[in-house]
């Protein structure tokens, strides 16, 4: 890649600081352990991680994690000294300064077997002691990222495990390949440290997003689909995810890409839609839908069997599918519903009558709102929150967005 060799530009961040990517760690203590595994050369990034969320990161590390990552670069990306051996201050009780969550990342075999059975013998495993006994007054939240060979995954590691699970402790667990039991991503230990924090009403709540095109076939290899990615379906999954809902995803195949840490059900067209979003339902105990997926409005009145032939003009009659979201309304009256109206080339004023009476004749509980002529200067959304019982009210990009809706319906719950 050819580069010009200009300086980078400049900006108001000091060396150390950070750009704040979110809130939901914002005045929150973390106390990160790091224990003699290899995937301790990641917690540096982790620690940043953490840290564009708000957090105040604090590091404890054992000896043996001091050979795979520097002191000075736990100090350099946290800001704090790193403890390495406790002083008369009782670091390892931090009374005077408690923290609110306690992430053993990475979690050794050794470490998590001590730390079962109460075995206090180190930095890491001392401090351990002391934060599963502030966890059992509710007074911290304590969580552990395996990272070991797979050979290590044995009975004495499993019963461990479950050990410290029923002790309260949340298990993140890792990505299993080649063998191994890696770290978790980066994306997933810091949300699940988030979800572990959460205070939120939705905590145990049942909510299914749907997001994403729908496309309907023309011939084997082509499809009709939308310019929708997704995105926004992803963004209220995942905030619904980490204020404790038990939330999953149907994705239609967009760019959007959604994290691994909750379910997603990738569906390629439109009656795999259909068909996935009603076993979900089927499968009984959802107390929300969030219905944000543009499904298709047209298809095929006949889909051609194998590829149709190139270079020749078609003509292709279209026939309306069926309204997913009435069907789903009828099906189950007991769901709560969130619907999302879109349209183009209409005043605001007829937009809003329009989705108003989208909202009174679907008997849904709220709609969300938005047409194509409104959008900020940067080419952020623009949607509108319509409920039977308040004004309509207006917010800005995806993630405001999703934090209103679901602040609606934490309201409600």
């Amino acid at each position: 890649m050819d580069w010009i060799q200009n300086p980078p530009p400049s900006s108001e961040l000091a060396d150390r600081d950070i750009k704040q990517t979110g809130t939901h760690l914002a005045g929150q203590r973390i106390a990160l352990l790091i224990t003699g595994s290899i995937a301790a050369y990641r917690t540096p990034d982790l620690i940043r991680d953490l840290r564009r969320e708000g957090a105040e990161v604090f590091v404890y590390a054992s000896r043996e994690a001091l050979s795979y990552v520097t002191k000075q670069t736990l100090e350099w990306t946290s800001l704090h000294p790193v403890c390495d051996s406790f002083t008369g201050e009782a670091e390892h009780l931090s009374e005077s300064h408690p923290f609110d969550a306690y992430l053993v990342a990475p979690a050794s075999y050794n470490t998590i077997n001590k730390a079962a059975l109460g075995i206090a013998d180190s930095v890491v495993t001392t401090t351990l002691a002391s934060a599963l006994g502030r966890q059992e007054m509710e007074q911290a939240v304590v969580l552990f990222a395996p990272a070991m060979h797979g050979t290590l995954h044995n009975r004495i590691l499993s019963e461990s495990l479950a050990r410290l699970q029923a002790l309260g402790a949340t298990l993140i667990p890792p990505r299993q390949e080649q063998g191994k039991n890696h770290l978790a991503p980066l994306e997933t230990l810091v949300a699940a440290t988030i979800r572990a924090l959460s205070g939120q009403p939705l905590r145990g709540k049942k909510i299914i997003v749907t997001g994403g095109p729908t496309p309907v076939p023309i011939d084997h290899v082509r499809r009709i689909t939308t310019v929708f990615t997704g995105g926004l379906g992803i963004e209220l999954t995942c905030e619904a995810w980490l204020r404790g809902a038990s939330s999953e995803l149907v994705l239609g195949k967009g760019s959007a890409i959604a994290p691994e840490y909750f379910p997603t059900h990738n569906i390629s067209t439109y009656n795999d839609y259909v068909r996935v979003l009603q076993e979900r339902l089927d499968a009984g105990g959802m107390d929300w839908g969030i219905f944000t997926a543009a499904v298709a409005d047209y298809q095929p009145k006949t889909v051609y069997d194998g590829k149709l032939p190139s270079g020749q003009n078609l003509n292709l009659p279209l026939v309306a599918t069926p309204k997913v979201v009435r069907m789903i309304r009828e099906r189950y009256p007991k769901l709560g519903m969130v619907a999302f109206k879109y349209e183009e080339g209409h005043s605001h004023e007829h937009f809003m009558d329009t989705a108003k009476n989208f909202l009174a004749q679907g008997g849904f509980q709220l709609v969300v709102a938005n047409r194509g002529e409104e959008c900020s200067e940067a080419g952020q959304h623009i949607a509108w929150l319509i409920s039977p019982d308040a004004q309509p009210t207006r917010h800005l990009g995806k993630p405001a967005i999703a934090a209103a809706l679901l602040d609606w319906i934490a309201a409600r719950s």
